[in-house]
């Protein structure tokens, strides 16, 4: 792999005004040719380069091309190319080549097609082999897209490619199949002539964060939590469509950290000049629910993918619902779909801003601007879906195809409380239910009724429902107890409702445990729920007895947690969106699936950035997740330390993605996101905050724009060198490099200094931390400020042996911040100080360091010499 940065390169390759005119594939073979022996490359590799996708990033005011590299037509898996042309040259290139391409190959031919194929991956995944899949498409040859409603919620895309393996090429066919009844959209490889799966990755990346009480992690002791503060900072109007919506705005992360706000017209007129309701770019909204060109949000309390409700605004588009704390989940149904839909429109509309946008491969149903050919591909976004707890997940496709993000429940602490509250019988006392799956959920408000047995005489035994009902006028307003058994639970339970039943208790009819009710019938407008056998035979005894049972029912919590309420884990699911389809370009999706892949790392920090707040301090210990579970605002979170620059909170560096107890991918992505962290207040540091996070100038904006730009010019199957490489490289093209030496001196302190090494991107293991800086001769970070003349300061003694002093001379300055650095720019020790205050470096070993003096305003640095 070669990444190229101005920093290190000798010269631009200057292509002739003649050449750019050429398509864009065609122009970088040219270059590829006059440089293909510095690349590793031969005439024949080059010839049969593919443009993979393209687009003009305004904030680095060049092209970006993507490149795939073929054999005979046949892309190569995940070989891909990505070159930046301004000013008609090649000014940056990065790229995954491999050379020799005819003497790898194994096989020319493929022994098996596109359908024989898809039949052995349904047998291998364990889905139904037998059903029809139907080509709807042939985008090129052996390129198709497909349909198999009986194995995949969504098309099925196919190609043929090759695969390298050892050193050889094998042909196979690259599919992808949104597995139904299961969570993972598979994008897989198999032997087109043996039918083996080689590789699979899965689309649907699940962030349920594994075991999150990490306090005592690899050892170290619990750090102070710092209690934070949180305000509603942000709204940006737009159109006067007069849209309002009540959430929790954008700097807000959880019901934790504020409250909500009505928010009038937030669409951005540039990213969403229609509005967030309109799908034809024509004035005026298309849909009155929360649907519309950049997500499709409803409930999928059922776990099958389906859209179910969504809440209606009207047309007045008001969608003014409110948040009921301690509530169940179902009582807050129309907000938190709400606050889904809200935050992904956010999510679209700001980092439309900093370059993801149409032609970058954002999701939209309608491109305003660019080509309509990769639009109809906005965000499904599920609110407390039903197919999973204690989880989140975001699977994206390829540009042209629908993500979707499904945000589930999370569990409290605590044992459920009992529903049942039987009041006046031989069967008095509290009873245990478990809630159906279908029908409304009970409430924190009681339903008090006498139980009434349900009558058919039709069924084979007793009580069973199976039929109309037999004494409806006795039914009527009372809670009717069913036995379980020879018919479906939505028969039984419309049975009831039909009689005028305001609620059912099924018994069940074996021992052990209750069951979830489960079936579809959404005309079921009465809650129902399940005890055991044990209990449901008491209740239908003292009934026989002609018992009058007054029963109360209702949920008494703890109620589960809602993660559509989340903010923070909401940014952090379209994050994965982001990267994804900017990392290699918007055509090949499969980039960040590597070992030391920081996939989850840029989604962390999207959360961490879009939910700071003006008097948040760099020491601050960010727990991230901690409404999720069931935490306050000073909580751990789900991460194996809170965000923070403070090394002595957390302490990890480069070396600790060798560590086997770090979880991947999410631990790697922890180290990551600590770094972009540091990276983000230290240019807070220099530039301010800003909370204008749209069109505002200070340092978080200028990270925001640095990171999206990295991730446009970082090569597909990245490793930790290649992000901040492209990091560095995105100053030097945005800002001229005048961030270089604050960029180095940030990932230098965390282990990724100008000697660390990163091994094989395909491996987590073989990772070298480092931390210095680059060569003076190359960039001079270390004596390189002249804020202060250096009669200003004086250090004595020096050298010393166990202390030193600092002088300011005519300085009128009360105290300093001082830290000072080993020779491999380690920061070993950082305090405040005032003139001729003793700074004791009596436990530094004997050589030569770096004293760094800051009054907020200017900077100095000092040799120090220990003996």
């Amino acid at each position: 792999m070669k990444f190229k940065t101005l920093l290190f390169t000798l010269g631009l390759m200057i292509i002739s005004s003649s050449l750019f005119a050429q398509n864009n594939s065609q122009f970088i073979k040219d270059y590829l040719k006059r440089n293909a022996s510095t690349e590793g490359l031969d005439f024949k590799d080059v010839d049969q380069l593919q443009l993979s996708s393209q687009h003009f990033s305004e904030s680095l005011d060049a092209d970006l091309i993507y490149i795939q590299q073929s054999l005979n037509g046949v892309p190569i898996y995940n070989a891909i190319g990505t070159f930046l042309v301004k000013n008609q040259e090649v000014s940056l290139q990065s790229h995954n080549f491999t050379s020799s391409l005819n003497d790898k190959i194994s096989n020319t031919s493929a022994s098996l097609d596109v359908k024989e194929a898809i039949n052995i991956a349904a047998n291998y995944f364990q889905l139904d082999k037998n059903s029809e899949t139907r080509i709807i498409e042939s985008k090129t040859k052996n390129s198709y897209e497909l349909e198999n409603n009986s194995i995949s919620h969504e098309k099925i895309l196919a190609q043929l490619v090759y695969q390298e393996i050892d050193n050889a090429l094998v042909l196979a066919w690259d599919i992808s199949i949104y597995l139904k009844n299961t969570e993972h959209w598979w994008s897989f490889r198999l032997d087109a002539s043996s039918g083996e799966i080689i590789d699979q990755n899965d689309w649907l990346l699940s962030c349920n964060f594994e075991n999150h009480n990490h306090q005592k992690f690899l050892g170290l002791k619990q750090y102070k939590k710092i209690q934070q503060k949180r305000s509603v900072l942000f709204q940006q109007s737009t159109l006067s469509d007069n849209a309002q919506y009540r959430a929790f705005d954008i700097t807000v992360e959880s019901p934790n950290h504020g409250e909500t706000s009505l928010l009038i017209n937030p669409a951005n007129v540039i990213a969403s000049p229609y509005g967030w309701h309109d799908t034809d770019g024509i004035e005026g909204a298309e849909y009155t629910i929360t649907r519309g060109n950049n997500v499709y949000a409803h409930e999928d309390r059922a776990g099958n993918d389906s859209p179910g409700y969504s809440p209606d605004g009207g047309t007045n588009l008001n969608f003014d619902f409110p948040f009921q704390e301690n509530q169940p989940a179902v009582v807050n149904e129309d907000a938190a779909i709400t606050n889904l839909f809200v935050r992904n429109n956010m999510m679209h509309d700001l980092w439309f801003a900093y370059g993801f946008d149409e032609e970058a491969g954002n999701f939209q149903q309608k491109n305003y601007e660019a080509s309509s050919l990769y639009e109809n591909d906005p965000v499904y976004a599920d609110a407390q879906d039903g197919s999973g707890i204690n989880n989140a997940n975001f699977g994206t496709p390829p540009d042209g195809y629908s993500p979707r993000m499904q945000m589930f429940l999370w569990a409290t602490t605590g044992q459920p409380l009992p529903q049942i509250n039987i009041i006046n019988s031989s069967a008095s006392g509290e009873y245990y239910g478990v809630e159906a799956g279908f029908g409304p959920a009970l409430t924190t408000e009681a339903l008090i009724a006498n139980l009434v047995l349900a009558e058919d005489f039709t069924s084979f035994n007793d009580y069973e429902a199976c039929n109309n009902l037999t004494n409806p006028a006795e039914i009527d307003g009372k809670i009717a107890v069913i036995k379980r058994g020879n018919c479906s639970f939505t028969d039984k339970v419309m049975n009831a409702q039909n009689a005028g039943a305001i609620a059912v208790i099924v018994v069940n009819n074996e021992a052990g445990q209750p069951i979830r009710m489960g079936g579809e019938n959404t005309s079921i407008s009465i809650p129902s729920l399940m005890i055991t056998q044990y209990d449901g035979q008491n209740l239908i005894s003292a009934l026989e007895n002609n018992e009058t049972i007054t029963t109360s029912i209702a949920n008494n919590g703890p109620f589960k947690i809602d993660g559509d309420f989340d903010n923070g884990i909401i940014a952090h699911e379209y994050g994965h969106g982001i990267s994804s389809r900017l990392t290699g370009g918007k055509a090949d999706v499969n980039c960040l699936f590597n070992d030391e892949q920081m996939g989850e790392g840029w989604s962390d920090w999207i959360g961490l950035i879009m939910t700071m707040n003006e008097g948040d301090q760099s020491t601050d210990a960010r727990g991230y997740g901690t409404f999720a579970v069931n935490q306050d605002i000073s909580g751990s979170g789900i991460r194996p330390f809170p965000y923070t620059t403070n090394m002595s909170v957390n302490p990890a560096t480069y070396d600790l993605t060798n560590n086997y107890q770090l979880s991947a991918p999410h631990g790697i992505g922890f180290v990551w996101a600590t770094m972009l962290w540091d990276l983000t207040w230290e240019f807070i540091d220099v530039y301010g905050y800003d909370p204008d996070l749209y069109n505002g100038d200070g340092g978080n904006n200028k990270v925001m724009q640095l990171v999206i730009d990295g991730l446009k010019l970082q090569s597909c199957d990245p490793g930790f060198i290649d992000g901040r490489d492209a990091i560095l490289q995105a100053d030097q093209l945005i800002n001229n490099g005048a961030n270089q030496c604050l960029i180095w001196e940030v990932f230098a302190r965390r282990g990724l200094g100008y000697s660390a090494n990163q091994g094989s991107a395909y491996s987590r293991y073989d990772q070298t931390e480092a931390f210095d800086l680059p060569p003076s001769d190359l960039l001079n970070c270390t004596l390189n400020n002249e804020s202060f003349n250096k009669s200003d300061f004086k250090i004595f003694p020096n050298p010393t042996q166990s202390h030193f002093e600092i002088d300011f001379g005519q300085l009128n300055f009360e105290k300093v911040n001082v830290q000072i650095y080993d020779i491999n720019g380690r920061e070993i020790l950082s305090q405040e100080t005032s003139e001729n205050q003793v700074i004791d470096v009596s436990h530094l070993s004997s050589g030569v360091y770096f004293v760094k003096m800051n009054n907020g305003l200017k900077t100095t640095t000092e040799k120090l010499i220990v003996q």
